[in-house]
């Protein structure tokens, strides 16, 4: 769950922190005050763009951080993206003036797509513009696999698997190609395999002749250095090697008086026959020809393998593109064979994913009777008892005509079908569904998945919209009934939410110095029952305060009925 959040600079905030709870937190407050606020908040901690509007007025800077319990899943994600899994996430967001911010998690910095990425995994947020993602066809297919995700998981991986095998056969179907484009590829493959066989490169040979070719360019400098050498230690009147010789006759002549100069005498022998040796070498190395026609060999041949590497990588890649040109050039000269054999392995693959597809569809329809059932209990139990609702299926496609239709989640094309009225025809919800409405179907939608749903935390930001009275309880109820496996946080205007708040924070707005403010505070029992009583728009008094009393017990015995 989201523990705590601490908020700096943002909007007409200057500091706040606010620690939730479990069970249902509510925010409330006047209209305009900054419930808002918090909302932008937490929605920058779940990885929401950053606009520079957002950063308090005259401010160089702010943050937003928040502190979050670990689920099992959470800590999956937090291992895939490299990041330690601890007992908290802490998810930090600095912004600035100039647009630019800076997202860490447990110190370290991630991206926003990794932000997003973990934290849909802790946090659920419904708002307007989740109630607009509704109207998404595929949203509505995948709200609706949810609920049934249980029943229809084993076959859903057995088709994407399929999908997948179906894929590479497509894929190995289309390099087969026309009759035209066949003999093209095959003329281009055939050269590229000739050009690089005939090239013959063997691997580090461009490295080695580079060398060799600085070699020959430097034959002058190279023997007028060896010439010198060889004199130097051998040739010339006065040498290494005859003053090491005569250096050890000389300390051999007194190796009598005493063991060490004999060890001296013997260590200038050694040395003077490893200088004898090494004046050998130079020697073999000045009998060398440097040939400048082998210089134009070895520019010839470079020059064949930088045309080589340019065209084809380095040794390790030219060698794997040999390897699948020939491979595809066997393809493509068995074509005919080939096309037969991935033809028919396709048509069998197509066979098992329409036999998967229909099973699944069938599986979706006689489990969509319960899912219409829930969802109208629940919207009746929310002042809509006269609605019908309905998931319709379009017909699935004949085998025949299947291919276009596959998809890793089956052939299924549903939509929903709302009638808010009895006495009027269904017809499909996005169009004709109102704004209170919406925003009930959306609460008994949570109710429904709510159950089955692992998300810790969730997030209703003006679930309230066109709702009042006896609606207004029965929508509480809900919540509550969400917030009993859930934490929940709700900005809410009605007193009969704000009466089931197991926490409450009141948001107020005040000038101080010119400049305005806003400031949550979290109120006691006592402050709860008088904001009820101000949201229940009868004014503050005794009699006020003593129905917000007994709208609180009232709600507090409700929640106490949920746990017996």
């Amino acid at each position: 769950m989201l523990q705590s959040i601490v908020i700096k600079n943002l909007a007409l905030i200057g500091d706040a922190e606010l620690h939730f709870g479990e069970g249902l937190n509510v925010l409330s407050g006047e209209t305009g005050a900054g419930k808002s606020i918090i909302v932008d908040a937490i929605m920058l901690l779940l990885g929401a763009k950053y606009d520079k509007s957002l950063l308090r007025f005259g401010e160089a800077r702010g943050f937003v951080e928040g502190v979050f319990d670990v689920t099992p899943s959470a800590e999956e994600t937090l291992a895939e993206m490299g990041l330690d899994a601890e007992s908290e996430v802490i998810v930090t967001r600095r912004f600035f003036d100039n647009g630019k911010n800076e997202i860490r998690v447990n110190g370290r910095v991630v991206t926003a797509s990794m932000l997003r990425r973990l934290t849909e995994r802790l946090v659920d947020i419904y708002g307007q513009h989740e109630y607009i993602s509704v109207a998404n066809i595929a949203e509505q297919g995948r709200l609706f696999d949810y609920y049934v995700r249980h029943n229809i998981g084993d076959m859903l991986k057995k088709i994407e698997e399929k999908v997948a095998v179906l894929q590479n056969i497509d894929k190995q179907l289309s390099q087969i190609g026309t009759s035209d484009d066949r003999e093209r590829l095959i003329d281009i493959l055939k050269f590229q395999i000739e050009e690089i066989e005939n090239a013959n490169v063997k691997e580090g040979e461009e490295d080695e002749l580079t060398a060799k070719r600085k070699v020959i360019a430097s034959a002058e400098k190279i023997n007028s250095a060896l010439s010198a050498a060889i004199n130097k230690l051998s040739e010339d009147e006065i040498n290494a090697v005859g003053l090491a010789d005569e250096a050890g006759v000389l300390l051999g002549s007194i190796s009598h008086i005493g063991e060490q100069y004999g060890a001296l005498s013997d260590r200038i022998r050694s040395a003077s026959a490893e200088l004898s040796d090494i004046a050998d070498s130079i020697r073999d190395e000045l009998d060398k020809d440097f040939d400048e026609a082998d210089l134009d060999k070895i520019e010839e041949r470079l020059d064949v393998l930088k045309r080589i590497r340019k065209k084809y990588g380095d040794f390790e890649r030219m060698t794997e593109f040999y390897k699948e040109s020939n491979e595809r050039l066997y393809n493509l000269v068995n074509s005919d064979k080939l096309f037969t054999k991935f033809s028919a392995e396709k048509e069998a693959v197509l066979d098992e994913i329409y036999e998967l597809s229909v099973a699944l569809s069938n599986t979706r329809r006689k489990l969509a009777k319960g899912f219409e059932k829930e969802i109208e209990k629940h919207l009746g139990e929310l002042g809509m008892g006269s609605v019908r609702f309905e998931i319709e299926f379009a017909p699935l496609p004949t085998r025949e005509n299947c291919e276009n239709s596959v998809t890793t989640k089956g052939m299924d094309k549903l939509e929903y079908y709302f009638s808010p009225n009895r006495g009027q025809p269904l017809q499909p919800m996005t169009k004709i569904i109102s704004g209170g409405e919406m925003s009930r179907f959306m609460l008994a939608l949570k109710v429904v998945n709510g159950e089955k749903d692992e998300m810790p935390t969730m997030i209703f930001d003006e679930i309230d919209v066109g709702i009042s009275g006896n609606t207004g309880r029965a929508v509480a109820q809900k919540l509550q009934q969400i917030a009993k496996n859930h934490q929940v946080l709700c900005v809410t205007h009605l007193a009969q939410i704000a009466a089931m708040a197991s926490k409450q924070f009141f948001i107020e707005k005040d000038v101080v110095n010119e400049q305005t403010f806003t400031h949550v505070t979290e109120l006691d029992r006592d402050g709860m029952i008088k904001e009820i009583a101000r949201l229940s728009g009868v004014g503050v008094s005794s009699q006020a305060e003593s129905a917000a009393a007994e709208l609180k017990k009232w709600c507090d015995d409700y929640k106490q009925s949920l746990i017996s």
